[in-house]
């Protein structure tokens, strides 16, 4: 048994993602275009692309705004060049976070991504100060009452790292980054569908936020995730 309680704190994320539908949008046709860029419009041979086609379609995004996201990242379309960065820095409390960008525009980014912080309790920190706080891995959360026996022995089958059962009664399959596609279509097959399936920077421990603590770090990662040029916010704060 472990965690606090990661199903409610997985459906209010959800939740605040849902609110803001338009800006989801935008973050997963640079992510498609990007992942087609680096490695090909082939979902079969490209892990990172059928990912992010699987959670545009999971936001109702149309096809064909992620078929011309796939055309832009191959170099069929005409696009806008797009640069990876990692930023890491501290919160309320010193909680660790690290923010993924894709920017055309460094300079603009780090600038955006310094004042958030600054503005609201945290501090960016150096390459590298709060990364090795988490594991870069595939992550599968599944609904209290799914069946604990079945999913850990057709998780561990297909190859998984580790399943773990919450206080809450949620379930958690982790994986390599590499086969999480794989184990997903496992599990799948095996009439097990997740709540919640991504590759994600998982915290090893959390850091509990209560009260005023824990409405300043939502503010500071609502600030990040609001930037445009942000994909995506980490932290190891349980709120």
């Amino acid at each position: 048994m472990a965690g606090h309680s990661k199903w409610a704190n997985i459906q209010h994320r959800k939740g605040r993602q849902d609110e803001k539908r338009g800006k989801i949008w935008t973050k997963l046709i640079k992510e498609i275009t990007v992942a087609a860029k680096l490695g090909g419009g082939d979902l079969a041979t490209n892990p990172r692309l059928r990912l992010a086609i699987d959670k545009a379609k999971d936001a109702n995004m149309p096809n064909d705004n992620v078929q011309r996201a796939v055309a832009r990242g191959t170099g069929s379309l005409e696009g806008v060049n797009y640069e990876e960065i990692r930023y890491e820095g501290y919160g309320i409390n010193g909680a660790a976070v690290i923010v993924d960008c894709l920017t055309d525009n460094r300079t603009r980014t780090v600038a955006e991504v310094r004042h958030a912080f600054a503005k609201n309790g945290g501090n960016m920190g150096a390459e590298g100060s709060v990364a090795f706080l988490f594991k870069h891995c595939g992550q599968m959360l599944f609904a209290p009452g799914t069946n604990e026996d079945q999913l850990m022995e057709a998780a561990l089958d297909a190859g998984a790292d580790d399943v773990m059962t919450h206080e809450d009664g949620s379930l958690e399959v982790l994986t390599p980054v590499h086969d999480f596609s794989t184990i997903q279509d496992a599990l799948i097959h095996a009439g097990l569908k997740a709540e919640l399936a991504t590759v994600t920077m998982r915290p090893e421990n959390e850091i509990a936020l209560e009260g005023d603590q824990a409405e300043s770090m939502q503010k500071l990662l609502d600030a990040l995730e609001n930037l445009d040029d942000v994909q995506d916010v980490f932290s190891n704060a349980a709120l």
